[in-house]
């Protein structure tokens, strides 16, 4: 590793066809902060959690009261399965850009060999007007091979119909675990590689966790002194010209996550995706903290 440090690419540099050159201006420009830097809500937790993630958000169990997060959080895109699109985008739609996830999978069977299978196409979200698609990758799961091909189908289809795809980048399986685990410098640094080299246009990334003892299970490369700013801008390097958007943090980090998202901001991302950390509050909680995230987002224009 070399001391360069991160570059977030701007959308001139990236060579994209002109339907996906569209679609990303208008998240980046046209949408939420529209300064060149994204603000995503995802309502996929549903399907990947169960109802679980409700109980102590009792609101959070009608998708609309998410939708109405996103259009007066002003947030640049919401994320959700082709369900929750069809069901309750038509009354926001052209109010608030849609990424509608094409695959996804529960909780319920073990994460030792994860595969999270197609649910739907890119020609359903054209016809919903999103403005891009999302996939949901496992790298370093035992069924990799079968999720890769997976993956081909979903970016042919979507360089066919110029559309944008985000890749939520998770390293999982038994293979990472024995490596150090999913949290490692490691591993997220191999996912965001993966990603660009797979065809993502944007990567959505956790933020590394510092653990000195997980990491003498990595390759020897990996097992150094790492600041979190060092890992944050060595992973958005792996992803290359691929966006970067990190994950907002779970709820009950308040000032915490927005501290780690500014920290994601300074070294390079794109972006960012706070999910139940914004909605699983009440509705005026919620708002405010929307809030503070675009307060955050107005210093990293680009």
């Amino acid at each position: 590793m070399d001391d360069t440090m991160a570059t977030r690419p701007h959308l001139d540099q990236l060579n994209l066809a002109p339907g996906k050159r569209a679609r990303l201006y208008r998240l980046l420009y046209q949408a939420g902060p529209a300064n060149g830097t994204l603000m995503i809500l995802p309502i996929d937790q549903g399907l990947e959690h169960g109802p679980r993630d409700f109980f102590d958000a009792p609101e959070g169990v009608d998708p609309n009261f998410q939708f109405r997060i996103a259009l007066e959080g002003n947030f640049s895109a919401i994320a959700c399965q082709i369900g929750l699109a069809e069901k309750y985008y038509p009354s926001y739609a052209g109010k608030i850009p849609l990424i509608v996830k094409l695959n996804g999978k529960t909780e319920i069977p073990s994460d030792e060999t994860p595969l999270s299978p197609l649910n739907a196409s890119v020609e359903e979200a054209v016809r919903l007007g999103a403005d891009a698609v999302g996939y949901t990758l496992y790298v370093g799961s035992a069924r990799q091979d079968e999720d890769f091909k997976q993956f081909r189908s979903v970016r042919e289809e979507a360089n066919r119909f110029g559309m944008p795809v985000v890749v939520w980048s998770y390293p999982r399986g038994r293979a990472i675990e024995d490596r150090g685990g999913k949290d490692t410098v490691y591993a997220i640094d191999y996912a965001a590689r993966v990603a660009q080299e797979l065809g993502a246009d944007v990567v959505k990334l956790n933020v590394p966790k510092i653990d000195p003892n997980k990491l003498r299970s990595a390759p020897a490369e990996y097992q150094r002194e790492w600041t979190e700013h060092a890992a944050l801008e060595q992973v958005i390097r792996s992803a290359g010209q691929s966006l970067v958007i990190f994950a907002g943090g779970d709820k009950g980090q308040g000032q915490q996550a927005l501290q780690k998202a500014e920290h994601c901001l300074a070294a390079g991302a794109t972006g960012l995706i706070f999910g139940r950390n914004v909605w699983q509050r009440p509705y005026a909680e919620a708002l405010s903290l929307a809030r503070s995230i675009h307060e955050l987002v107005a210093r990293y224009s680009h």
